[in-house]
């Protein structure tokens, strides 16, 4: 915008020089109100970010039973520091150009760099990322998407729920698909021969849970019941975790620590003793 402007008007551009030679030469007005605008828009596209993450973090619980390699952790340490050296760059730039401190080099050298380095950092992590939706394909696959309001919003009858909730618990008691660790919710959905979104409305107000919680419960129950049976005990707690559908020791520990407020070893301590 402010160079169609300048372009049109060269008289608001005329005046600028990069190096700040001579303190009498002062950026226009409008220059300068571009330059904040410029530095606000950084925040504020890293607060658009922070939104983006929190509603896909919502999409992986609402339809996967694990969150390993798809949780995208990475890219958002990288976005959050990204953000924090930019806008501090960014802002000292504009220090520069309204009050001629600093160093124009340092900014510019400053913000290439980091942005360099963003862009091969995100190359490069971007490359191992396992794809989320890589074993799935559209068909028979629907995913819960919406926000929790619109799946609260789908009409389902008492007899209905009364009877998905019956048929939900009936299954996973006795066919335990909590032991498959890459158990989706589509994948559930079509096992039970209930509509996705119906399961996951089911989960989320009868339940009182989200899909993660829910399978992971059932697999936390598995391992403290397998932990007090006597053909286990030649099995470590990881493979005990293992044998329960879980997928990672880090998830297992973090899960186990959440529900029980305890840690595995801790746990099977009480049963020991």
């Amino acid at each position: 915008m402010y160079l169609l402007i300048s372009f049109k008007f060269p008289e608001y551009s005329e005046r600028i020089r990069m190096d700040h030679v001579s303190h009498s030469i002062s950026p226009p007005t409008l220059f300068s109100i571009f330059l904040i605008l410029t530095a606000l828009s950084g925040p504020f596209y890293f607060v658009l970010s922070a939104k983006l993450f929190k509603k896909f973090d919502i999409n992986i619980f609402n339809n996967f039973s694990f969150s390993e390699n798809i949780d995208l952790d990475w890219l958002r340490k990288l976005v959050l520091i990204f953000g924090i050296i930019w806008s501090a760059l960014i802002f000292i730039a504009v220090i520069h150009h309204v009050f001629h401190l600093f160093s124009m080099i340092f900014c510019t050298d400053g913000l290439f760099l980091s942005l360099s380095l963003f862009i091969i950092l995100v190359g490069f992590f971007g490359l191992r990322q396992k794809a989320i939706f890589i074993n799935y394909s559209a068909e028979n696959q629907d995913f819960v998407t919406k926000p929790k309001k619109s799946v609260s919003g789908l009409h389902l009858n008492e007899s209905d729920i009364s009877r998905y909730t019956k048929q939900i618990k009936n299954y996973m008691n006795s066919e335990k698909p909590y032991l498959n660790p890459n158990l989706t919710l589509p994948q559930l959905s079509n096992e039970l021969n209930i509509p996705t979104h119906h399961l996951s409305k089911v989960i989320n107000e009868n339940f009182e849970m989200n899909f993660f919680e829910f399978v992971n419960h059932y697999r936390i129950d598995e391992v403290k019941k397998k932990m007090s049976e006597p053909e286990t005990n030649s099995l470590s707690l990881l493979g005990i975790a293992y044998e329960s559908g879980f997928n990672s020791k880090s998830a297992f520990n973090r899960v186990f620590k959440n529900i029980t407020n305890m840690t595995p070893s801790e746990f099977k301590k009480t049963i020991d003793a």
